[in-house]
C-alpha cells in the first residue's frame, strides 16, 4: 500500500480544517440567525455549545481519520470490531458529503455571479424592490445559473486533482488569508459608518431580556451545523495528520478559526444594516437581496460590494475544496483511483448531481418535495442538515465510547497521542451520558421547527 499523504505544515492543517467549517453557514447562516434571535446574547450561547459539543466530535472525528488513515467509510470499517456494522453508515456519510455539495456548489456559483454583477454595475441604482426581483431573475434563469455552477465544481476538483500538498493545502492557505484580509478591510469600513454603533451594541452587548427558549435551541443548532460534523468532513483530514500533537489543541484552533469568521462576519453586517436601517434577520436573503440594498446607499458601494461577494466565494470555496477532497479521498482509498482520475470523474458526476438544485428555481420551480413553498434545494439541505449531521454525530460519539464500538480507550489513547493539550479523560461520563442526549434533542427539535404548522 501506498504510503498515505500528509498535510506539509500544522498550519496548514489548521486552515484546511478550519476552511471545512468556515463556509456558508457561517457567513450566510451565521448573521441573519444572529439579527433573528437577539444579536449578543445568541452569540455568547453559540460561543458556548461550539466548545461543549463541536469540540468533543471534533475530536472524535480526527481520532478516527488519524487512527485508520482512511476516508469515512474506511475508517468505521478498520476500526470496528468484528461482526459489527458501524462502517454501513460511514458509506452514507460520505454520500452526505455528496448530497451536501448538491446544492452547495448551486449557492456558491450564486457568490460567484455576483462578484460579477457587483464589479460591473449592474445592481447600482437598483431600488430595494428591484434587487430582489433581480436576484429572483437571476436564480430562476437556469443556462446562467448551470454556467456558475459548473465553474464552482471545476474550480473545486481542479485544485484538488493538484495533490493534497501543492492544491488543497497551497490554496486553503490563500483563501483563508484572503478571506481574513478581506474580513478585517470590510468591517473598517462597516464599524466607521455613521450610526454602525447601535449595530455594534446590538451585536456586542448581550440583553439577557432577549434570552428565551428558541433562542438557546437556535445557538445550539447554529453551533452544531456551522462545523459540517457527522459526515466525516474533518476524518479526511484527521487521517493526513502525524502523530506529532494531541488531537485537542488541533481541534480548538480549527473551533477557534470557524468561530473567529462568523464572528467577523457580523461585525460587517451588523453595523451596517443598522447604520442603514435595515432588518439585520431579514433571512436568507439577507446576503444576496438586503445587502446590495446596502452597498447601494454607502459611498464606493460597487467597490465593497465587490469585496464582500469576492469574501464570499473565498468562504464557500474553501468548504467545496475540503468535501470534493474527501469524495476523491474515498475513490482513492476504496477504488484505487488516481487522485487524477478520481478528480476528472467527479467534475462529470458532481456537475449532473447538482442539476436538480439549479432547475429547482427554473423550469422545476412547480415541484415541492416538502410541501409549501420548498424546492429542491430545501430538500437536500433537509436531508443532510437535519438528518446526515445529527445522526452521524451521534454514531461517532457512540462509535467513540461504546465497547461494541471503537471504544472509548482506543479513542482517548489516540486523541492524546503527542504533545500539546490532552482530551479530558474525566468527560468519559458527560460523553456518554450527556452529548448523545444533547445531539438526540437537536434532531427532534430540528423536525419539530421544521415541520410545525406557521
Amino acid at each position: 500500500m501506498a504510503e498515505r499523504e500528509q498535510l506539509a505544515t500544522r498550519l496548514g492543517f489548521i486552515l484546511v480544517s478550519a476552511g471545512c467549517a468556515v463556509g456558508l453557514g457561517n457567513v450566510w447562516r451565521f448573521p441573519y440567525i444572529t439579527g433573528r434571535y437577539g444579536g449578543a446574547i445568541f452569540v455568547l450561547f453559540y460561543v458556548i455549545f461550539l466548545m461543549a459539543m463541536g469540540l468533543p466530535i471534533m475530536v472524535c472525528e480526527y481520532s478516527m481519520g488519524r487512527a485508520s488513515r482512511r476516508n469515512l467509510a474506511g475508517a468505521m470499517l478498520t476500526l470496528e470490531p468484528a461482526g459489527t456494522k458501524w462502517h454501513i453508515y460511514g458509506y452514507v456519510g460520505v454520500l452526505g458529503n455528496l448530497i451536501l455539495m448538491m446544492f452547495y456548489t448551486t449557492v456558491s456559483g450564486w457568490g460567484m455571479a455576483y462578484i460579477y454583477y457587483s464589479a460591473a454595475g449592474r445592481l447600482s441604482g437598483l431600488t430595494p424592490q428591484e434587487v430582489g426581483a433581480f436576484f429572483n431573475s437571476f436564480i430562476s434563469n437556469a443556462p446562467e445559473v448551470t454556467i456558475w455552477m459548473a465553474l464552482t465544481v471545476v474550480l473545486g476538483f481542479m485544485v484538488c486533482s493538484i495533490g493534497l500538498q501543492a492544491g488543497v493545502e497551497r490554496a486553503s492557505k490563500v483563501l483563508m488569508s484572503g478571506l481574513f484580509l478581506l474580513l478585517i478591510v470590510l468591517i473598517v469600513r462597516s464599524v466607521t459608518l455613521p450610526g454602525a454603533e447601535k449595530g455594534l451594541a446590538f451585536y456586542l452587548k448581550p440583553d439577557f431580556s432577549k434570552l428565551n427558549w428558541e433562542a438557546v435551541y437556535a445557538a445550539m443548532s447554529q453551533a452544531f451545523f456551522s462545523l459540517s460534523l457527522g459526515i466525516g468532513s474533518m476524518t479526511i483530514f484527521g487521517s493526513y495528520l502525524s502523530k506529532d500533537r494531541a488531537l485537542m489543541g488541533e481541534s480548538i484552533y480549527v473551533i477557534f478559526f470557524g468561530a473567529l469568521s462568523a464572528l467577523m462576519s457580523g461585525l460587517v453586517i451588523f453595523p451596517a444594516c443598522f447604520a442603514f436601517g435595515v432588518d439585520a434577520g431579514a433571512g436568507p436573503g439577507l446576503i444576496f437581496v438586503t445587502l446590495p440594498n446596502v452597498f447601494n446607499s454607502m459611498v464606493g458601494g460597487r467597490l465593497w460590494g465587490t469585496l464582500f461577494f469576492i469574501f464570499l466565494s473565498f468562504a464557500s470555496l474553501t468548504t467545496v475544496i475540503a468535501v470534493f477532497e474527501h469524495l476523491i479521498a474515498f475513490a482513492m482509498d476504496e477504488w484505487k483511483w488516481s487522485r487524477k482520475k478520481a478528480s476528472y470523474v467527479g467534475i462529470i458526476v458532481m456537475f449532473i448531481a447538482s442539476l436538480p438544485c439549479v432547475l429547482g428555481f427554473g423550469p422545476w420551480s412547480g415541484f415541492h418535495p416538502l410541501g409549501g413553498n420548498t424546492g429542491i434545494l430545501d430538500l437536500e439541505d433537509f436531508i443532510v442538515g437535519f438528518n446526515l449531521l445529527p445522526l452521524g454525530s451521534l454514531i461517532f460519539v457512540l462509535f467513540c465510547t461504546l465497547k461494541r464500538g471503537w471504544g472509548w480507550h482506543n479513542f482517548i489513547r489516540e486523541a492524546n497521542i503527542g504533545i500539546g493539550p490532552k482530551f479530558p479523560e474525566t468527560l468519559r461520563g458527560y460523553m456518554t451520558h450527556v452529548l448523545p442526549f444533547a445531539i438526540l434533542f437537536i434532531f427532534v427539535m430540528g423536525y419539530y421547527q421544521f415541520f410545525r404548522v406557521g
